[in-house]
């Protein structure tokens, strides 16, 4: 995956074209995202990428999201992101340190290149796979605040220190899981973070995280 300066010059390619090639600056560009240019400045300097503002700009210009991130030229595409794609609720937001659940039932299609099928179990599992925001620093380095995670809900039962999306009271969670005497351990891998005890009565697991954008 191309790093995040490289992603920004060609949003700037982008806008600038549309604009009968005048000059873009970065706060063109966070305008475009719907980001504020402080937010914008220091996702730039910390090198994290908002997907989902992204996401949502490569939908508006009818834009291949594997020629932005994975220099993929769009002619490749064809055959591919056609055939494979997950469902993605961008509505839903996963807390890794301080969001909350603020889900619907309405998604959208996720196309996703072949290549990265293998990642989510293979052409036979894309029916359990769904794509979710995640918010919050908890999880980093392994998750990014604004990243989106793909979970295959069709496995509920915990391998110790694995990483799982949750429901705990009324919070959707993303946390790596060991299992205890009558509930579970959700460990944050930022350990600025304390970890968290859930009861098995309340706790409801959606399932475990098989990769994200940028990758566990």
């Amino acid at each position: 995956m191309i790093v995040v300066f490289e992603i920004i010059e060609k949003l700037k390619d982008i806008i600038s074209k549309d604009g009968n090639n005048k000059k873009v600056f970065d706060k063109d560009v966070a305008q475009e995202l719907d980001i504020s240019q402080v937010n914008f400045a220091t996702m730039k300097n910390r090198g994290k990428i908002p997907y989902d503002k992204i996401l949502d700009f490569c939908a508006k210009k009818k834009i291949s999201i594997n020629w932005l991130l994975y220099n993929q030229h769009p002619g490749s595409l064809v055959d591919t992101t056609d055939k494979y794609w997950v469902r993605y609720f961008p509505d839903v937001k996963v807390s890794a340190g301080g969001g909350s659940f603020e889900g619907n039932d309405d998604f959208n299609q996720l196309d996703i290149p072949e290549y990265f099928v293998k990642f989510l179990g293979g052409v036979q599992n894309i029916k359990n796979i769904e794509a979710i925001n995640v918010v919050g620093d908890s999880m980093e380095p392994t998750l990014q605040n604004d990243s989106i995670i793909f979970i295959d809900t069709s496995k509920k039962e915990i391998n110790n220190n694995s990483v799982y999306a949750f429901l705990y009271e009324d919070t959707l969670y993303v946390k790596r899981v060991q299992k205890i005497n009558n509930g579970f351990r959700m460990i944050s891998d930022n350990d600025i973070y304390d970890d968290m005890i859930c009861s098995i009565e309340n706790t409801k697991i959606y399932g475990k995280v098989l990769s994200t954008f940028n990758s566990i």
